[in-house]
């Protein structure tokens, strides 16, 4: 299985070990046509993003996409900040970015105390102490990813249900209806066969992503593969294998709402 496209890679602008040049060079070496650097989002505490670096990563997408041939698209891994579905990427910032990721992570700043509590605090707890979590913060979290999607002009969202559980079918269903792709991560284990049918059955379409942190792993497939080997989803309904390209919301928000891309 080899990837038109890997669209979750990060640098050192967040916690990956290689340049931008770097994971274009992998993935020319492994015959992917696009690939997108997505660093965590200005939210993330630690590894997060800075607006003053924009510039300086727009520089290195340009150059590494001219002396690889491999289109490079700058996003970002935003982070879902609260229950009713804000991220980190702000409305002013999409002229920066040509692709939109977004998922819930542990060490960020949220809009508030409630917000921290249910999708950071309780979820990582839950998970540490072995504990199913409850009913309650099933569905909160489940709305957080419906309000993200439906706000926002997502094009994936990312790791769905590592670590953080949500109703995979009804977020699924939600994707389906706004053009947003369900990432099958190719670096941790975040869904079984059983969920990965489930979601299938809503219509909703999937890209295969390695979250690569260095560049040996761009384009890695190998859980992915794992995966639908014992699952049912035709490979179809996968945009970015067998030469497809998937169909970004974003990039069409932006030309609709008249957002030109700030290129330095």
């Amino acid at each position: 299985m080899i990837l038109t496209g890997d669209y979750h890679t990060h640098t050192p602008y967040s916690h990956g070990k290689n340049t931008v040049l770097e994971n274009a060079e992998a993935a020319k070496a492994r015959s992917i046509k696009q690939i997108a650097i997505t660093d965590h989002g200005f939210n993330h505490i630690i590894f997060g993003l800075r607006r003053r670096k924009l510039s300086a990563l727009r520089a290195e997408c340009t150059a590494a996409e001219e002396a690889t041939g491999v289109k490079v698209l700058m996003g970002m891994e935003s982070n879902l900040t609260s229950l009713v579905g804000h991220t980190d990427m702000k409305e002013s910032d999409y002229k920066f970015f040509d692709i939109f990721l977004a998922g819930i992570h542990e060490v960020l700043l949220y809009k508030g105390l409630k917000d921290f509590y249910y999708l950071s605090f309780k979820n990582y707890a839950a998970h540490k102490f072995g504990k199913r979590p409850s009913d309650k913060l099933v569905q909160l979290t489940t709305r957080a990813y419906i309000e993200a999607v439906k706000n926002n002009p997502i094009d994936i969202l990312t790791h769905i249900n590592f670590l953080v559980f949500c109703n995979l079918t009804e977020v699924a269903k939600c994707c389906a209806d706004y053009g947003t792709y369900i990432e099958i991560n190719t670096k941790k284990y975040h869904i079984t066969p059983e969920e990965l049918n489930k979601m299938a059955e809503t219509g909703v379409r999937f890209v295969i992503d390695s979250d690569a942190h260095s560049a040996d792993r761009v384009g890695d497939t190998k859980i992915a593969e794992e995966l639908l080997s014992r699952a049912s989803v035709p490979l179809d309904r996968i945009d970015n294998i067998d030469g497809r390209l998937p169909n970004f919301r974003f990039a069409e928000y932006k030309k609709q709402h008249g957002i030109e891309t700030v290129l330095n």
